[in-house]
């Protein structure tokens, strides 16, 4: 009898050590986790490593094989003219974007955020170029530029800028400056909407305490709301820098790295080497050359996009390196804001004082300045609208290029003739698109993959997001640690070892070699935005339905997947526009035509120098149109969706 209550005891002993080893939710919190650690691991991190090995080969085209050459290939690079011109290229390509995508991005996010008539139609026109699909961008971008039948050249021939047609893509001392203008067009809807969520949780209690103290409009938004935004620039420049850097899609197909290499970027060079020259171990070295400043810019980025998650660990109340890495940097930014801001602050000063003359002047009382109230009721919200209707024209103009293209006749656009409108409008390019191409097999093809990979990914995603952010165990920071890590890890550094591991299973050159690597970028973002959404959730609401009874798998599917509704449809659709809109992987990956998605085949379209402008417009539109009818659908949901789980969470 002593012994069978001794074997009783036994057990429970036995499970608590197990969850004191592990966490009380091991066994379910793995449960859920193991997919998402699967692809991880087997599409991201064996291929990384591998490809680390193989950057230390080169293949010998005379004997056809494969030599060890140690770090022979990475300080090759250093001596490298090209691969110094390409680093050169790619610092003067992200210095620029960045530098203007944050001043436009911030000047409309502040206009956004005042009162302002139709803010909610400007703000859905300033957030059309995040959904057009690159190729879409690089198409009509291409075709406004081009010197012959662009719609650039006449404007500012118009206008007397310029005397004579301009090959901006052509010429290497105006290529580099083009696909940055093109660049900084995508890439101001990012900056919009992060920076604007960003202003929308500034206390405005300490605006209206620096305005009764006697701060200008300047002052407060240096000393009030810059500080109060550090967080969200921060955030949105990592990001945006270690996107730009790394970009490969736009610069390809504008211009391939030309003229003359004046816009061939690192990623370009990289591909070149590997798929180009199939000379895998120095394309790979060159890739991995940038390595150590991602490595460096993720753990920065991480540090700020967790720095409120204490599970597992959490982060120690002591500043660490980062904190004094950020707090150093920020002393010098605020000496360079100073310097920076006293210029405008004298000028608004100075301009405040000659209003309050012309005020006194026609009789009118001007004991109130410039930023008074009343004054800001009077002019303000049109002046504000006059202010941003230049980056509206920027933005727009574009999509009516697309729209008016692609309703002209091949003779009308050849001849020059009415080039800002169709005369007569004619749907004849949609009818030779679709009859004389495989456009409507690839527009199924990119339905079929953008599908199935968001199905895939949204579904694992949630099952992680659900296990990282509620259930306790061990190693569940680890993997949020690694998973932000994943999310950020540029395609550029992936696409060669993946292509080489796809090769190896067999399955290159097949829809499945794209249905299993899309999850490598859209599961990790999906699953850190769903993890920002449940923490939103009460977990009240589960430990009730803990208490009586229901288990983990039911807790989720019946309270937590209802009340997440809205992030699941927003995760959803910025998931399939990733899918539907993704470039890279099917470039390199897939070969036949009759598999080819929608951005390759337009991209296919072009057969050297001939550039069949209305039927690529045409084509761009209807590559386009969906994405943008589901955008519209669920806009706030997917704005909703970004600020909260990619931003605070």
């Amino acid at each position: 009898m002593t012994l069978a209550v001794g074997a009783t005891k036994q057990r429970p002993s036995r499970k608590n050590y197990f969850e004191r080893l592990f966490g009380p939710d091991w066994k379910v919190g793995q449960l859920f986790v193991l997919p998402m650690v699967l692809i991880m691991a087997l599409l991201i991190f064996w291929p990384f490593v591998n490809a680390i090995f193989i950057s230390t080969t080169s293949f010998n085209y005379l004997t056809g094989e494969t030599n060890s050459v140690g770090l022979r290939n990475y300080q090759r690079l250093w001596t490298n003219s090209d691969f110094l011109l390409s680093m050169q290229n790619t610092i003067v390509f992200t210095f620029w974007s960045l530098l203007y995508k944050f001043v436009i991005g911030m000047s409309v996010a502040l206009i956004l955020n005042s009162r302002l008539p139709f803010r909610s139609l400007l703000s859905g026109i300033m957030l059309l170029p995040w959904i057009v699909p690159e190729i879409v961008t690089a198409l009509a971008w291409k075709s406004i530029y081009d010197p012959m039948f662009g719609g650039l050249n006449p404007i500012l021939q118009g206008v007397g800028i310029i005397d004579r047609p301009l090959g901006w893509l052509s010429d290497p001392n105006m290529a580099m400056g083009s696909i940055i203008s093109v660049n900084v067009w995508k890439g101001i809807p990012f900056y919009v909407l992060l920076l604007l969520a960003g202003l929308k949780a500034v206390d405005r209690e300490q605006i209206e305490a620096a305005q009764v103290d006697g701060a200008n409009a300047v002052e407060r938004f240096r000393h009030v709301t810059l500080p109060s935004l550090r967080y969200v620039i921060v955030v949105t420049m990592l990001l945006s820098f270690i996107s730009t850097f790394n970009q490969f899609g736009l610069p390809f197909l504008m211009t391939g790295g030309g003229p003359s290499g004046a816009t061939k970027l690192y990623s370009i060079l990289a591909y070149e080497k590997a798929i180009g020259s199939l000379q895998y171990g120095p394309g790979i070295a060159i890739a991995f050359s940038v390595a150590p400043l991602m490595a460096i810019l993720i753990w920065l980025l991480a540090r700020f996009m967790r720095h409120d998650d204490k599970r597992d660990g959490g982060f120690d109340a002591r500043p660490g390196l980062a904190d004094r890495l950020v707090a150093l940097g920020g002393k010098g930014v605020n000496v360079l804001l100073d310097i920076v801001f006293w210029p405008i602050n004298l000028a608004f000063t100075g301009f405040g004082a000659l209003v309050g003359q012309l005020r006194r002047a026609t009789g009118r009382p001007a004991t109130r300045p410039l930023t008074s109230t009343a004054v800001r009721r009077e002019l303000g919200p049109w002046l504000r609208v006059l202010l941003l209707l230049p980056v509206l024209i920027f933005v727009a103009f574009p999509f009516y290029w697309i729209v008016t293209t692609s309703l002209k006749t091949t003779e009308q656009i050849s001849q020059r003739e009415s080039i800002f409108w169709p005369q007569p409008a004619t749907l004849e390019q949609y009818r030779s698109l679709v009859q004389d191409t495989p456009f409507l097999t690839w527009l199924l093809n990119s339905a079929f993959v953008s599908a199935a990979a968001t199905i895939i990914s949204v579904s694992l995603a949630a099952l992680a997001a659900y296990a990282l952010t509620r259930l306790r165990f061990r190693g569940a920071g680890v993997l949020t640690t690694l998973l932000l890590i994943t999310y950020l890890l540029p395609g550029t550094l992936l696409f060669i070892p993946l292509y080489q591991t796809l090769n190896s299973m067999g399955i290159i050159n097949t829809h499945t070699a794209l249905i299993v690597t899309y999850p490598t970028f859209l599961l990790p973002f999906a699953t850190w935005v769903l993890m920002g959404y449940f923490r939103s959730i009460p977990v009240e609401l589960e430990e009730a339905a803990l208490i009586d009874g229901a288990s983990r798998l039911y807790i989720f599917w019946r309270i937590t997947l209802p009340l997440a509704a809205p992030a699941i449809l927003s995760v959803t659709l910025f998931a399939f526009t990733n899918a539907w809109n993704e470039f890279l992987f099917a470039f390199v990956f897939i070969t036949s035509e009759s598999l080819r998605t929608l951005p390759i085949g337009l991209q296919s379209l072009v057969v050297g120098d001939i550039l069949p402008w209305g039927k690529l417009m045409a084509a761009s539109l209807l590559t386009a149109v969906p994405v943008a009818v589901l955008y519209v659908y669920a806009q706030r949901f997917l704005a909703e969706g970004l600020t909260v789980g990619a931003v605070k969470g």
